[in-house]
């Protein structure tokens, strides 16, 4: 029941002993619209972030690889550095490249 007065920036309304006036200035209203402004941004970006994470997580992670794990895409050959040690010494490379 309360009657806005958005040009003389008043609030009346009734009261147990009669009318309330609430009045504000023109700083201050100017300043409530900034912060609401930047509190809608800031809502914007929550929700745009949510938004992002909630489809990362929808993605299914890949059961094969894990983190430390090195599992070459190809196939490859061990090229031996010093034929007087093992295998422990030797390089690999793609079984697919060419000689050349």
């Amino acid at each position: 029941m309360a009657v806005p007065n958005y040009t003389y920036l008043k609030l009346k309304m009734m009261g147990p002993n009669g009318v309330i006036t609430i009045e504000s200035t023109y700083e201050h209203a100017y300043d409530c619209d900034v912060e609401c402004i930047e509190y809608a941004k800031a809502l914007m970006e929550f929700e745009t972030l949510i938004a992002n994470l909630d489809q990362l997580g929808g993605e299914a992670p890949d059961s094969k690889r894990r983190a430390g794990a090195f599992e070459p895409t190809e196939a490859i050959k061990l090229i031996s550095i010093d034929p007087a040690y093992a295998d422990d010494r030797a390089l690999r490379i793609s079984a697919t490249l060419d000689i050349k």
